[in-house]
């Protein structure tokens, strides 16, 4: 399965929900949203700054966490961004292949 870190920042009606059901009730919700679609959390945390809570789960491909990602900004009350993780071994990988490409205006 395919790693994601999930980035995720509430509104002011979002962060009144949290207040309402803990981040404890959140880490259920989040939990059972990505289980239910096949995936698995590993880590929740939470955050000072611009972005609130930081989620690193796993999908069986792009569109289960597509799907997620969706979902949840379709509430309105968190804002997310998504980014595909890559483990060293694929970033060697990645390195290790030959890509033919010419910079604009080289």
């Amino acid at each position: 399965m395919a790693k994601f870190l999930i980035e995720a920042t509430y509104t002011a009606e979002g962060l009144r929900g949290l207040a309402k059901d803990k981040a404890s009730g959140r880490q259920t919700a989040v939990t059972q949203a990505v289980a239910g679609i096949g995936g698995k959390v590993e880590a929740i945390y939470y955050a000072l700054g611009d972005v609130d809570v930081f989620v690193v789960c796993e999908f069986p491909d792009n569109a289960s966490a597509a799907a997620l990602s969706l979902a949840i900004s379709a509430t309105g009350m968190v804002r997310t961004r998504t980014v595909p993780l890559l483990t060293v071994a694929e970033a060697d990988q990645a390195l290790a292949k030959t890509v033919k490409y010419k910079a604009p205006g080289a």
